[in-house]
């Protein structure tokens, strides 16, 4: 499929986008607030966004394509992944993890490579679907793993008790490993980790982890999951825990859980080597849970509504804009979270928002889609620029290349 690019770029005045803290209406943020990056020009700051569609329903015969994930490989190609839903069905339909390739930093992607391949079969028994992927990139070893449902007959809402993946009801967690960034790949599952006694079903949160830089928990893999737990009252809680590796992916551990109305959640290091969830609600409210690991995803405490972000029931994703900056400094304080910005159940106004503080408070905001936004992902790939990838107008998912100066400069 041949590319259609479109551009957007804005310009702005750098006075006004000195400090991290200057909100959109001019105030400044908290004391301690970290310092914006400067701009590229002194005089003015000249953003750039760069998109083209990336899957779109119809596009290799395909009848539909959702859940976008992305990763920085190892040799520095960029990859995004996502479901070729042949039916149009979310899990357990007979879906399939296709992912594109960019190997000039987003500007042309390759044609679909298949990472793990749904059966399409009609013959009871036989069916098999891969659904919802999200990247892990281990950067010390250069392995990437890629967690997604792994389905037979049932999904999230049919799935019953256990982890024998023999079990045809039983929703299964799979894991794809990849040691040459992301060409070849080799497949397990971690259900007996991601699904304990007690849960009826679960799944890996689509986008991206993380690999933690700082303290005790340094190069620790974490991924993000959400299951539905027997309660004491004979119903069930959402709940959100991590999956952990300290053996560069060899083996997994469970975190503990946390909360009763969770959903899709995702993770970011902090400043101070905290862990922050973000997490969509089950029930809603439009707004986002939060929630704080001291201890890498191990255990989590603070659990809390942040008011300031809105969100109408929705995968989004929270990430530090610059992951390799040194411990504690203004960089490393620095978030960015894209979502649709809207409520009470539209998902619409795609926004990238930006927090300078560590997620204290959210300063700084630009939409990216005005219209539809499903689910999107953003990650960092170096340079001030970033990948986005979102679900736009009639599910069709769109990738942009975008730096920090086009999000501040409005």
């Amino acid at each position: 499929m041949e590319p259609r690019m479109t551009r957007r770029g804005l310009i702005g005045t750098a006075a006004a986008l000195t400090a991290l803290g200057a909100t959109a209406s001019g105030a400044s943020a908290r004391p301690g607030a970290a310092a914006l990056p400067p701009a590229k020009d002194e005089g003015t700051r000249q953003g750039s966004y760069e998109e083209q569609p990336l899957a779109g329903p119809g596009d290799w015969g395909v009848k539909n394509f959702r859940i976008p994930a992305l990763a920085v490989a190892p040799n520095g190609d960029l990859l995004a992944a996502f479901d070729k839903r042949p039916v149009e069905g979310d899990a357990p339909a007979p879906n399939s993890i296709w992912q594109r390739r960019s190997t000039d930093g987003g500007r042309t992607w390759g044609e679909p490579e298949v990472v793990r391949a749904g059966n399409e079969s009609t013959v009871p028994g036989e069916k098999t679907g891969f659904s919802d992927p999200s990247y892990v990139v281990d950067t010390e070893t250069g392995t990437i793993f890629l967690f997604s449902v792994f389905s037979k007959d049932a999904g999230v809402v049919a799935s019953v008790y256990g982890n024998d993946d023999e079990d045809r009801m039983v929703i299964s967690a799979n894991l794809s490993v990849s040691r040459d960034s992301g060409r070849t790949w080799e497949h397990r599952t971690v259900t007996e980790v991601a699904k304990p006694d007690d849960c009826r079903a679960m799944f890996a949160s689509s986008g991206a982890g993380v690999q933690l830089r700082y303290g005790t928990h340094r190069g620790r893999l974490v991924q993000q999951f959400a299951g539905w737990f027997r309660n004491a009252a004979g119903g069930e809680d959402v709940a959100a825990y991590s999956l952990y590796s300290d053996d560069h992916g060899e083996t997994w551990e469970r975190g503990g859980r946390v909360g009763t109305e969770m959903d899709e959640n995702k993770v970011a290091e902090l400043s101070d080597g905290t862990l922050m969830m973000n997490s969509r609600e089950n029930r809603r409210t439009g707004r986002r849970w939060i929630a704080l690991s001291h201890d890498g995803g191990e255990t989590w405490e603070d659990l809390h509504r942040d008011l300031s972000l809105v969100d109408p029931g929705n995968n989004a994703q929270l990430t530090r804009a610059y992951p390799e900056a040194p411990r504690g400094s203004a960089k490393a304080k620095v978030l960015l979270f894209s979502h649709a910005e809207h409520v009470p159940s539209t998902r619409a106004n795609g926004t990238i928002e930006v927090s300078t503080d560590d997620g204290a408070t959210w300063t700084r905001k630009r939409v990216f889609a005005p219209g539809d936004c499903g689910y999107s992902v953003i990650i960092a790939v170096g340079r001030d620029e970033f990948l986005l990838a979102y679900e736009g107008v009639g599910s069709a998912i769109s990738v942009a290349r975008l730096d920090m100066d086009w999000i501040l400069s409005r």
